[in-house]
Order: structure tokens, then sequence, then C-alpha cells
């Protein structure tokens, strides 16, 4: 029976987009065990997936070094066949040098890229998904080049959406880490006011976002009832997102959420470009972008806090 150790400690976007790893392995060793470690507030994404035995959390804010040493010690007392390690930095490079794991598999620009039985070219900018890119690590398998992402919302957050599911609803996640991938607060306001004459509006978002769908929500004349900013769990805010009529996303968390779904998506592009590889995968989905060119976009693989130029124009874009 194989083993298997899927290491991902990014951001909760790059959570989702490892799913497909996890799909195509259980479909080709269907009595595998895989084990998956993420940074630690992401691990309920993956509740209820039925390919998973057991979720780790790597805490990365507190006490980096000891976290290091008590997984290891568990990654080493399991005795994967194989370690998986889809992020690119040290940290999660170092879990996989000492995992004692029989194979390591992981990118090239991984500093500890040295310690992998297999090391595969890690390329963005050249309109390969991240998907794919991913799945090019267990391409020796036989995986497939491109799976759609999944999750799993359960009973508990279908019961917990069960009153929000108006016949027609659409779902707006108009917050971002990074400023200069958010469509500005004034085009999100167009578009609740344009979309609310065709249905229900949700505004979704963590905590930390409920101020702006607030001064959102107030801009665009809503009822109390769509800020739904820190209400929801990230698997009730899926389900969500599954029955609505289209979600409206930045290049972040919620776009890969409603990709897991496959609700119909259109996906705002400001400072980063499609051609990353980070674009939606939903059946019906689009990408918006600002048509003008702009000699300083893509201006990160992140984008920034700020527009470096100050006119963020780049963020015209058309609703």
């Amino acid at each position: 029976m194989q083993q298997f150790l899927i290491i991902q400690t990014a951001f909760l976007g790059d959570v989702i987009l490892a799913t497909p790893v996890i799909s195509e392995l259980k479909r080709l060793y269907p009595e595998a065990l895989i084990d998956v470690v993420v940074r630690k507030g992401n691990e309920s994404i993956l509740e209820n997936h039925p390919s998973i035995r057991t979720v780790f959390t790597f805490n990365k804010k507190e006490g980096k070094l000891g976290e290091l040493k008590r997984l290891t010690r568990i990654f080493r007392s399991k005795h994967y066949d194989e370690v998986i390690n889809l992020h690119r930095f040290g940290s999660s490079g170092i879990l996989t040098w000492l995992s004692g794991g029989k194979k390591k598999i992981g990118f090239d620009k991984n500093p500890f890229s040295f310690c992998y039985t297999i090391k595969v070219k890690h390329e963005i900018g050249t309109g390969i998904h991240e998907v794919e890119r991913n799945l090019q690590l267990i391409k020796q398998h036989g995986a497939a080049s491109l799976v759609r992402p999944q999750v799993y919302p359960g009973e508990r957050e279908e019961k917990a959406v069960a009153s929000l599911l108006s016949p027609i609803y659409f779902c707006l996640a108009p917050a971002s880490v990074w400023f200069t991938k958010q469509l500005p607060e004034k085009k999100w306001v167009e578009l609740a006011k344009k979309k609310s004459a065709e249905g229900t509006i949700y505004l979704v978002g963590g905590p930390d976002d409920f101020a702006l769908c607030e001064r959102i929500r107030i801009a665009a004349n809503l009822p109390e009832s769509a800020n739904l900013a820190g209400k929801l769990s990230l698997l009730a805010s899926c389900a969500l997102f599954s029955k609505s009529a289209r979600c409206y996303v930045n290049d972040s968390g919620p776009l890969h959420m409603a990709s897991a779904v496959n609700a119909p998506t259109t996906a705002f592009f400001c400072a980063t470009v499609p051609r990353f590889g980070f674009g939606p995968l939903s059946d019906d989905s689009e990408v918006r972008e600002t048509t003008e060119i702009l000699s300083c976009r893509p201006c990160g693989l992140h984008g920034g806090k700020t527009c470096p130029k100050g006119h963020f124009k780049c963020g015209e874009i058309t609703i």
C-alpha cells in the first residue's frame, strides 16, 4: 500500500490548486494513504475530502524551528513512499529533506531541491496553469495533465447557507491580500448596483474584509443581509458559490474556491495577468482585464500593496 505526503504551505488558493494532485494519486492508486501538510489556518478547506487520511498544519507564525522539529518527527515515523513538495520555499524544502520519504519530488526553484529524487522545472509566465505545473510532479505515475480542483462542502456547510439560496443570486468577493490584485472599490459598487437588478447580491469574504464589504453594501444600497464577510466558513462560502448564478472574484483565493465547486465565474485581473497560470477553471468562466496596453503590467507575481506608478490604470476594467 502506497503512502504519500503532499506539502503545500503557501496561501489558501495554492492549497486548492494542490487538490488535483490528491485526486489523481487516488485515481491511480485507490488503496493509497494520502496525507497533506498546509499552513495553519488553511486546513478547513480540506475538511470532508474523501481522499485524504490526515491534514497536518504548519504554524509558521509561532516557533517555526519547533514546528519543523515536530513535523519532522511525525513524518519520519510514517515511512512515506513518496513526499511531494508543491511549495517552492525553504521551510517546505527542509520538511521534505528531513521527512525520511523514500522518494522526494519537487520543483527546482526550492533551495533544498538538491535532496529531491525527481526535480521538475517550474516556469511562470508561459500560460501553463498552476494545476498543470503541479501535476507534472506526478507525471511519472501517469497523471492527467489538467484536472479541475475540488473541495467538498458537507451537510453542515449546506445547512449554513440554506436560508440564503434565493432563486437567483450573485456572489461578489471584492477583497484581496494584495491591493493591486483587487478591482477598485468603485467598480464593485458599480457591479453590485448592476447585478442587484437581476437577483440577490451577497458580498463574501473573511472577517478582515467586513469593512470593505460594508462600504460597498451601503454605496450600492443593498440590505444589511448582503454583507456575509466573516459570517461563513471557507467551505460554507464554497457551498454558497456552488449554487450562485455567477461569482465575481479577483485573482485571489475566492477565484480558486469558485473553480473548486465549478461555479460560473468572472475573474478580474488587475496588476497580474492570466498567463501566470492562476485563472479560473470552471466550465463557465471568463477573465476580464484592461484593454489598455500598460508597460508596467504585470508589476509582479502578486501585484503589490500600492500601484508603483500611482495611477492604478490596470484596475480600469469594464464591468
